[in-house]
C-alpha cells in the first residue's frame, strides 16, 4: 500500500486527489491548503481523508510514503526539500523548480536516499502523444526537419510567473520527450503589456546541432484558443490539433525533394502530394494513466520517463528563454 500526501488543492489538485483515492494499492491519508474553504469542499467528497493547513504535518508525517506538490512554482523547493528529507518519493506539479539550482539540489537529495521524483507533465501520458511517440520511433516521419508548436488562448493571467514558465513547459516537454537528440541554444523574444515584469506573449526559438529547429508561440492575448504542433520530417509530416474532438492526429505524405545536380541556381523542386491518415487513439485519461505510472515507479524501482532530470532539462529551457527574453532575443547557449 502507498500511502499519499497531497499539498496544495486549488485548480489542479482536485484531479490528482481524484486519480490517486481511484488507484488500487493507494491510499490518499490527507491534503493540505491554506484555503480553508477549498478544505471544506474537500472534506465533503473525502471524509476518510485527513485535512491540514500547516504542509509539514504531511512532509514529516511517517503515515506517508510519497507527497504530491501542487503549489506556485516558487514553493516547490522547499516543500519537495522537506519531504525528501524526511524520506518520502515527490510528485511535482510544471515546472519542477523556479531554477536550475533548485532542480540540481533535489536531484541530488533524491539520489542520495533513493527516493523517486516525478514531474507532472501531463502531456505525456496523453494518447496523442504516446501516438507521436510511436511514429516518430518507427521513423514514419523520416529524419525531422522541424518542431513547431502554437498554445495561445486569452488569458489566464498569472501573478508569479511570465506566460512562458506558464504555458511553455507543456510544449517543452513534449519536444524534450519525442526528439532524442537535445537543443543547443534558444533564442526568445516577447513583451509586457500590462505587468512589466511578467510577458504575456513570447515566441521561443529551439537549435540544434543538426539541421533541426523548434519554434514555440505562447501568448496569453490571442482572441482564440489555438493548441496545435506541426512536425516536419523527410518523409513525412505530422499535425497535432489538440483541440480536435476526433482525429487530433494527421500525418500527411507529404514533402519537397531538390535536385542541384545542375548547380545552385537551377534547383529542381519536386514536390510530393500523398495521402493523409489518422491514426486510431486509446480513450484514456492522462493523468489516470501518469498516477499509475508513479505508483509503479515506486513498487518496482523504475526511473520514470519524467523524473527529475527531464524536469531540470525543462527548467534550464525556461532559464534560457527568460534571459533571452532579457537581452532582446540573444542567443542563450544551453
Amino acid at each position: 500500500m502507498v500511502r499519499i500526501g497531497v499539498i496544495g488543492y486549488g485548480y489542479w489538485g482536485p484531479n490528482l486527489v481524484r486519480n490517486f483515492s481511484a488507484l488500487d494499492g493507494v491510499t490518499v491519508v490527507s491534503v493540505c491548503d491554506n484555503d480553508k474553504k477549498a478544505l471544506d469542499r474537500a472534506r465533503k467528497q473525502y471524509p476518510a481523508i485527513d485535512f491540514f493547513t500547516n504542509y509539514r504535518d504531511i512532509t514529516d508525517s511517517d503515515s506517508i510514503d510519497a507527497v504530491v506538490i501542487v503549489t506556485p512554482v516558487s514553493t516547490h523547493f522547499e516543500l519537495a526539500k522537506r519531504a525528501l528529507e524526511n524520506g518520502k518519493h515527490i510528485f511535482v506539479e510544471k515546472p519542477f523548480t523556479a531554477s536550475i539550482g533548485e532542480a540540481e539540489e533535489l536531484i541530488g537529495l533524491a539520489e542520495k536516499k533513493k527516493l523517486k521524483i516525478m514531474v507532472d507533465h501531463t502531456f505525456l501520458f496523453t494518447p496523442a502523444v504516446r501516438k507521436i511517440k510511436e511514429v516518430v520511433d518507427n521513423n514514419t516521419l523520416g529524419e525531422l526537419y522541424y518542431y513547431d508548436s502554437t498554445r495561445v488562448n486569452l488569458g489566464l493571467f498569472q501573478h508569479d510567473v511570465n506566460v512562458i514558465w506558464d504555458l511553455a513547459p507543456h510544449d517543452f516537454s513534449g519536444m524534450d520527450y519525442l526528439i532524442k537528440e537535445r537543443p543547443t541554444a534558444i533564442v526568445a523574444t516577447g513583451g509586457a503589456h500590462f505587468q512589466k515584469s511578467l510577458e504575456n506573449i513570447a515566441h521561443i526559438t529551439a537549435f540544434f546541432d543538426s539541421n533541426k529547429i523548434a519554434h514555440f508561440n505562447v501568448n496569453w492575448l490571442s482572441p482564440v484558443k489555438i493548441r496545435t504542433t506541426l512536425i516536419g520530417g523527410e518523409k513525412k509530416m505530422l499535425v497535432w490539433n489538440d483541440l480536435e474532438t476526433d482525429e487530433k492526429i494527421k500525418i500527411y505524405d507529404k514533402g519537397v525533394k531538390m535536385d542541384s545536380t545542375e548547380g545552385v541556381y537551377k534547383l529542381l523542386v519536386e514536390y510530393r502530394s500523398g495521402d493523409m491518415w489518422a491514426p486510431r487513439l486509446e480513450h484514456t485519461e492522462a493523468l489516470k494513466s501518469e498516477t499509475e505510472y508513479f505508483i509503479d515507479c515506486i513498487l518496482n524501482d523504475k526511473t520514470p520517463i519524467n523524473d527529475g532530470h527531464a524536469g531540470l532539462r525543462i527548467v534550464k529551457m525556461l532559464e534560457a528563454s527568460d534571459k533571452s527574453l532579457k537581452a532582446k532575443g540573444k542567443l542563450v547557449k544551453l
